[in-house]
């Protein structure tokens, strides 16, 4: 399973010379003014902007997103004030927010708990976009307990990559850069993970290659409880989620928010 990172994508796209719409999240929607706080991750390099993650609002100075889409940063010489976000639904149309990305020193140093969660720091507070709010601890657990998980759909939103059609593997993949949503339904849950089904053949959608940090919504609510993390290569199987319910990622999420 691939960390699903939208730079390596591109790699992936040039190197097969395609040349196909700009789409974003599998068998799903267009998001249009849906949920105007899920927003593109972006870093600037001569002077472009480069599409690296999805993400959130979720206080007016603060977007949520993956520990994977920004641990590669400062290896690669992108300064923290390098980096911003869009929350128009087309990435290219603006406006742009300037901020600084916050390393998760925890990232990665225990293979049972990847403490995939990071945050950008807005330059400037937006108060024109409502920000998405964040669950209470354990509250995935809880529904599990309470037998409330087997029927409950979720709600995914990403400017990434897409498939549309459900055969083949890299020629299905389509360039991403739009805000799109899916919905998904429950596979599993484990200390760290809500695996999702994103399988086309049982009516659900799912995430690709540039979706990484986005939300995974419960239901109908503005309620961000996991973010995308990783799943299948060609995006049609299984969507791995890192929960944002937990102690581990509500410790470092503390730093930044007042929590529920």
């Amino acid at each position: 399973m691939k960390p699903k990172i939208f730079v390596a994508f591109v790699i992936l796209i040039a190197l097969m010379l395609l040349v196909t719409p700009a789409l974003a999240i599998t068998f799903g929607e267009p998001d249009g003014d849906g949920h105007p706080n899920v927003g593109a991750l972006y870093y600037e390099e001569n002077g472009s902007k480069v599409l690296v993650c999805s993400g959130t609002l979720i206080e007016e100075d603060v977007f949520l997103t993956a520990a994977h889409c920004i641990a590669w940063m400062p290896y690669w010489g992108i300064n923290p004030d390098a980096v911003g976000v869009t929350f128009s639904a087309n990435f290219g149309d603006g406006p742009f927010y300037g901020g600084m990305y916050q390393i998760n020193e925890n990232y990665g140093h225990d293979m049972g708990d990847l403490h995939d969660v990071a945050v950008i720091l807005l330059d400037e507070p937006i108060y024109d976009i409502e920000p998405a709010s964040l669950p209470p601890a354990n509250l995935l657990d809880e529904m599990k307990e309470n037998k409330e998980l087997k029927d409950q759909y979720f709600v995914t939103v990403g400017f990434g990559a897409t498939r549309d059609d459900k055969t083949g593997g890299p020629h299905a993949l389509n360039p991403g850069g739009v805000r799109y949503y899916a919905l998904q339904t429950y596979n599993a849950l484990t200390k760290s993970w809500l695996k999702l089904s994103m399988n086309p053949a049982t009516g659900d959608g799912g995430t690709c290659y540039g979706d990484s940090g986005g939300p995974h919504f419960l239901g109908d609510s503005d309620m961000v409880v996991s973010l995308t993390v990783t799943g299948d290569a060609w995006c049609r199987a299984t969507d791995v989620t890192y929960r944002v319910d937990t102690d581990s990622a509500r410790d470092y999420l503390g730093q930044f928010v007042t929590l529920p």
